[in-house]
């Protein structure tokens, strides 16, 4: 783009904010006169066009705001397949380790973006500065900010903010109020245990075959996957799949043996709908003229076939999008529905769901700019900038002041809020292994035929943990091979 299409772009953008911001863009940059200062950002987003997405998420009116301040952006991931695929004998890259040796390098970036998993071992290597003597020096107002991702950043610090988060995405449960009234059953609440929603679910369910409704599902698609729904349900648990030094499963337990039997009993009693096969979702999708036409084949919850499901915040504007153009669908009703949080273990009654922390940002402990670096932080994090990106139909802004339901749309947006996110205490071990789905294929390929009687449940969990252990050992003893090396975990 054009350099001065840019500027005239990005002072349009300032000119239609409020007045603080109008002012934030025009007021002169504290320092040494006209003399450009360079502030790094190490960053995983990518190269090239990954840039300008990333400076039209975070940094485009800070840099109009302060052009005395040069931004660098130093990238952290892995480019090794940007350009094909790297040869079998390259060493894999684990991206925590390139991201800690560009944070130690000979010229340190000021500020840090990671991802949520990677924080926690930021933290405790002492390679993040403690903002909170800065929050507290500015008195920059942190009261606003969302309980979930603020208790969740306190969590990893020990009760310390090493980071902030602008936004964030999360899932809720949602349900379709005319299901529970025709059924009799009351609204599902805030905090409502794994349990107890279930026991709503078994009142919810009804009919067979094609017309069968369902209480609950993990998912508003209908591809969804039980087995790795386990890992929805047991992640506030803590429950772990791998030791720490990632060479053995910790799969044969009586805990993974509990998780297994929930799982299953929901099939048995058919909750949860069943995982459709390719042949029986090419039907749907083919039938979409005539009396019998499915305007969301692939939707469980807008087709009404589903009570209950648990939906990400991004996924939220299809049903109200749907409502809105009903008289567009054929066959089709608006869903009077609402949200409520995701369920919760007696054990964790506070952790739940996924959260993903979008832009978590701290400061290098061997910053060379901390200044501008605290500056850039409280900026992206302030109001003005949650003003200006409260519009957003994929994320949820930090500030509460400015979180609001989309589209003039009115449901329990504290649903989305409320509740910390799951610990990934496996995430290294999905780091540093580029395979290990195919530890996970065992164990699903052995949890169906649990599902279907051909194996107990105990007995399938024993051969995972014998069948996985030795596949780990395999990537163990041949870490640059076709069973071993590197990757990136995805996040909540």
């Amino acid at each position: 783009m054009k350099t001065w299409v840019k500027r005239t772009m990005m002072l349009s953008v300032c000119a239609s904010l409020t007045v603080p911001l109008l002012a934030a863009c025009t007021k002169t940059d504290s320092g040494d006169g006209d003399t450009q200062r360079v502030l790094r950002i190490a960053t995983s987003f990518g190269y090239g066009d990954d840039f300008e997405y990333f400076r039209q998420q975070f940094t485009e009116v800070f840099e109009y705001a302060n052009p005395k301040i040069k931004l660098e952006m130093i990238p952290t991931g892995d480019d090794s397949f940007r350009y094909g695929r790297p040869s079998p004998d390259a060493k894999p890259i684990d991206p925590m380790e390139k991201l800690k040796e560009v944070m130690q390098g000979a010229n340190p970036p000021d500020v840090v973006m990671a991802n949520y998993e990677q924080l926690g071992e930021l933290i405790e290597g002492n390679m993040l500065t403690q903002l909170d003597p800065m929050i507290t020096k500015d008195k920059f107002d942190t009261s606003d900010m969302a309980p979930a991702v603020m208790e969740g950043l306190k969590k990893l610090g020990n009760g310390s903010l090493y980071a902030l988060s602008p936004t964030f995405n999360s899932s809720a449960l949602i349900y379709n109020k005319k299901m529970f009234d025709e059924a009799g059953v009351p609204y599902p609440k805030d905090k409502m245990t794994w349990e107890e929603t279930f026991d709503l679910a078994r009142r919810l369910s009804k009919g067979e075959g094609a017309d069968r409704q369902y209480g609950f599902s993990f998912s508003t698609h209908a591809m969804g996957d039980l087995f790795y729904a386990t890992q929805m349900y047991s992640a506030p648990l803590e429950l772990r799949m791998f030791n720490d030094t990632a060479d053995k499963l910790t799969v044969d337990s009586e805990q993974w043996e509990k998780v297994w039997q929930t799982m299953l009993q929901l099939k048995q009693d058919k909750v949860t709908p069943e995982q459709q096969d390719p042949a029986s979702m090419k039907q749907r999708f083919m039938n979409q003229d005539g009396a019998n036409a499915e305007p969301f084949p692939d939707n469980d919850f807008l087709s009404s076939r589903v009570a209950m499901a648990i939906i990400n915040y991004g996924e939220i504007s299809q049903i109200i999008n749907a409502n809105k153009n009903a008289a567009s669908y054929n066959n089709f009703t608006p869903i009077d529905w609402d949200v409520v949080t995701v369920p919760v273990h007696p054990e964790a009654p506070d952790v739940g769901g996924s959260l993903y922390m979008n832009g978590i940002m701290g400061i290098n402990s061997k910053a060379q700019n901390v200044e501008d670096a605290w500056k850039f932080i409280q900026f992206i994090n302030g109001e003005d900038w949650a003003r200006l990106k409260s519009s957003s139909s994929y994320n949820i802004v930090t500030r509460k002041k400015y979180m609001k339901p989309k589209d003039g749309a009115e449901f329990h947006m504290e649903a989305f809020t409320t509740l910390m996110p799951a610990p990934q205490p496996d995430s290294k071990v999905y780091r540093q292994n580029h395979n290990i789905h195919m530890v996970h294929d065992i164990g699903r390929n052995l949890f169906n035929e649990a599902a279907q009687g051909k194996i107990g449940v105990r007995e399938a969990l024993k051969k995972w943990q014998t069948d996985g252990d030795a596949m780990l050992q395999q990537m163990k003893d041949n870490p640059n091979g076709p069973m071993g090396g590197a990757s990136t975990m995805p996040v909540n």
